[in-house]
């Protein structure tokens, strides 16, 4: 009696994949198939919703389904286990039949056409897939010829590379951006996944990695390889003709701080161009009043009050976004940031409740602010808890920029150089007096309504200063 010898199998599980979007979960909305159905390589196993589309997801192998790990329904990580399939075949080649053919020795002396046919491997879906697996690659045979003794031959061992670090497109570009090596980072995402939160952790000093993460001093240095480390049996001298200092203190936090707003906070700016005669016009005359003498009231002062005045009519420019709780933070009091040049770097401390003070005692605040800046003496608490700021550009003679929002706030004005020009004034053209505002604003707190009402309303008062007077 013959009996045939049923094929061995094995269980495939299939991880959702990186779908090449950069999006690190994805939600299973249709499932196409059922525990027990047997599908085809590339059949359409289910439909998967990512930000942009729904993708319909292809099966990496043909066999049977013997398990839906997720519900339809389900929001899934990428790296996690969505399906599992009973695969024939014990090499585990998806598509494979049966046992894997042996060679005997002496199936080398005999004609190629009577040699019994290799496992056919079946093709793999573009970036992911059944994998290459151990005793799937073909082996190297010795030829022998005719009346040639033969002698054992030595194959050189082929070292395989490590395997990559697990992270998604935008995340490796951000590392290779900012000069962090990837493979001595520690994945806090699924599957140990190394997340946007991990590369710029590491830029801040605090990943947990293996110690060989970048610092920002190295970053700013031009990566981890731009700056060897000092031979002490040689000293510390640079080439001739470069001059090295230090990162660190003021300079060190700010470009810390300001590549990780840069790349976590999605910065749009909006221009706006104004006819500001009306302010210069009522600076002059403020000026020879002598009710206000021993105070200098400048265009930034008044700049300042008119943000004050439009932050009541668009309360989302003085907010933040608190990541951990998932909450929208909006606040009360503008705690108003003024970008200040010291020779230790950039500081921006900020006035307490700008918003409760009159043109003429903002103006004295900002003089303090700035005379205790560039002396050094800024306190810590005027350093922190900043809501709303402004960069004073123009005094440096530019007429506008796209201002970097400072860590944790909404938004930031740029004021450039009020400027002489020709301008269409009471239907002719005349000489005026014209300034350029640019504003940045955290796309995910702010929309571009909001951004420019806030913006319009400002250069609405800067346009008829009269508001201001009436404010205070």
């Amino acid at each position: 009696m013959t009996t045939t010898a049923s094929a061995p199998t094995t269980v495939k599980e299939f991880r959702l994949p990186d779908l090449g979007e950069g999006l690190t979960e994805s939600e299973i909305v249709q499932w196409h198939v059922a525990e027990g159905d047997t599908v085809e390589l590339n059949q359409i196993i289910a439909d998967v919703e990512t930000a942009k589309a729904v993708v319909e997801l292809p099966s990496p192998y043909a066999g049977v389904v013997v398990r839906l790990h997720e519900a339809a329904g389900t929001t899934v990580d990428v790296g996690a286990p969505i399906v599992s399939f009973e695969v024939a075949g014990e090499s585990g080649e998806p598509g494979a039949s049966g046992a894997p053919h042996a060679v005997p020795p002496s199936a080398a002396d005999e004609p190629a056409e009577n040699r019994p046919a290799p496992a056919r491997r079946e093709p793999n879906l573009v970036g992911y897939g059944a994998a290459l697996e151990k005793g799937g690659r073909p082996q190297r045979r010795t030829r022998v010829l005719p009346g040639v003794v033969s002698m054992p031959v030595t194959v050189p061992t082929v070292r395989v590379p490590a395997e990559r670090p697990r992270s998604t497109p935008p995340v490796r570009k951000l590392a290779r951006d900012l000069g962090i090596p990837l493979d001595g980072l520690t994945g806090t995402g699924p599957g140990s996944l190394i997340t946007r939160t991990d590369v710029l952790a590491a830029l801040a000093g605090t990943a947990g990695s293996a110690g060989s993460a970048a610092t920002p001093s190295t970053v700013l240095a031009g990566g981890p390889s731009a700056v060897p480390s000092p031979d002490p049996s040689r000293g510390t001298r640079s080439p001739a003709g470069q001059t090295r200092t230090p990162i660190k203190g003021v300079r060190k936090h700010t470009a810390a701080a300001m590549v990780a707003s840069a790349f976590t906070a999605p910065h749009v700016t909006e221009f706006l161009t104004i006819d500001v005669t009306p302010t210069v016009e009522l600076l002059a005359e403020l000026k020879q009043g002598r009710a206000l003498e021993g105070t200098r009231i400048t265009p930034l002062a008044v700049v300042a009050k008119a943000v004050c005045i439009a932050v009541a009519r668009n309360p989302t420019l003085n907010s933040s976004w608190d990541e951990q709780a998932q909450e929208i933070v909006q606040y009360a009091d503008v705690n108003l940031g003024i970008a200040a040049a010291t020779p230790r770097g950039l500081l921006v401390p900020n006035i307490k409740a700008a918003q409760s003070l009159a043109l003429v005692d903002l103006a004295r605040a900002l003089g303090a602010l700035a005379e205790t800046a560039r002396a050094g003496k800024t306190p810590p608490a005027d350093l922190t808890g900043g809501t709303l700021s402004i960069t004073n550009i123009g005094v440096f003679g530019i007429d506008a920029g796209t201002p970097i929002l400072n860590p944790g706030e909404a938004a930031i004005l740029a004021v450039g150089a009020i400027r002489s020009m020709p301008w269409e004034y009471q239907g002719a053209v005349a000489l005026r007096s014209v300034l350029t505002l640019s504003l940045s604003f955290d796309h995910r707190l702010v929309d571009g309504e909001q951004g420019s009402r806030f913006l319009a309303d400002v250069g609405t008062i800067l346009r008829n200063p009269a508001m201001v007077l009436a404010m205070v």
